[in-house]
């Protein structure tokens, strides 16, 4: 993750206003300016680390929106060399350790704590979802069912969980869902004109419901096969018979995906029907955030 990147940058810094953090009342009231202390990120329960690169980011933000001379000081962020995002960690390991003026600690210590829980509880769901068919071929794939504006945050925690990024927005690659095939006059009709009209690179997916629509998909071209609400029972024979027309009437593989109702309780059984990837909405829309806490205390004099 490119921690710096315009696009991060902004989003990490309107997290810092929208927390008023550089006008922090309650801590420019109460705590000595010139005060420095440590704060001790922890890990309160077994997860998997993501967001560590948040943490000199913010720092070095607050220090932009804050002018004031104690958020100008030097500051030190260290975590042990084995500890960084993807890392499965125990309750209690220490994740980072910051030295910094206590005034800015405190002020930053709220969205610093947010994001990396939320970061790290998708990753963390994730591993649970990718241990879950550990032996079989198939790929646990995020959607695009994420926090407005956090996306790529929440894409690059599925990646740190070990899972697999799907198409990143609406411009990315053409995947025709039922709503298109409705709208566009049937699934022919809106299979073909995509064919026709993408662009250079875009590979053309197509939703399937039922064995009808399959072997319609499958007739006028699609590329790629998204097996739509079916039983693990539905989609292994839906694999096979993908598998049967590349093999009588194609040189080329043509990718499959199912999605709908997959839970942990479940996806093994979809994994072994032979799919290649399983879609996971729950990723990024379900995760629970990751127990994860700071504590600080004054550097002695």
């Amino acid at each position: 993750m490119d921690w710096k990147s315009t696009r991060i940058e902004a989003l990490l810094e309107q997290a810092l206003i929208e927390d008023q953090a550089a006008l922090d009342a309650t801590t420019h009231l109460t705590v000595d300016p010139n005060l420095r202390a440590t704060a001790t990120i922890l890990a309160r329960q077994e997860l998997v680390v993501c967001g560590l690169g948040v943490v000199p980011h913010f720092l070095e933000i607050i220090a932009r929106l804050d002018q004031r001379p104690q958020a100008q000081t030097r500051f030190e962020v260290v975590s042990h060399p084995e500890i960084f995002d993807g890392v499965r960690v125990h309750d209690g390991t220490v994740l980072a350790v910051i030295r910094h003026n206590a005034q800015v600690l405190l002020s930053c210590e709220r969205v610093i704590l947010n994001l990396m829980q939320h970061l790290s509880g998708i990753a963390t769901l994730t591993r649970q979802y990718v241990d879950a068919i550990h032996g079989t071929h198939a790929h646990v794939l995020d959607t695009r069912k994420t926090v407005p504006g956090l996306r790529a945050l929440e894409k690059y925690a599925v990646l740190t969980g070990g899972g697999t990024n799907h198409r990143l927005d609406l411009a990315s690659g053409i995947l025709i869902k039922n709503n298109h095939i409705a709208l566009g006059g049937g699934l022919t009709k809106a299979l073909t004109s995509a064919l026709e009209h993408r662009q250079k690179g875009q590979r053309v997916q197509v939703e399937v419901r039922t064995p009808l629509e399959l072997e319609e998909a499958l007739k006028f071209g699609a590329e790629a096969i998204l097996l739509d609400n079916m039983t693990p029972a539905e989609v292994k024979r839906s694999v096979e018979r993908i598998r049967q027309f590349t093999e009588e009437k194609l040189d080329r593989w043509i990718p499959t995906e199912a999605s709908g109702g997959i839970v942990l309780e479940n996806i093994r059984a979809y994994a072994e029907t032979g799919v290649d990837f399983i879609s996971v909405g729950a990723l990024t829309h379900s995760a629970k955030a990751a127990d994860i806490s700071m504590r600080i205390e004054a550097e002695p004099s």
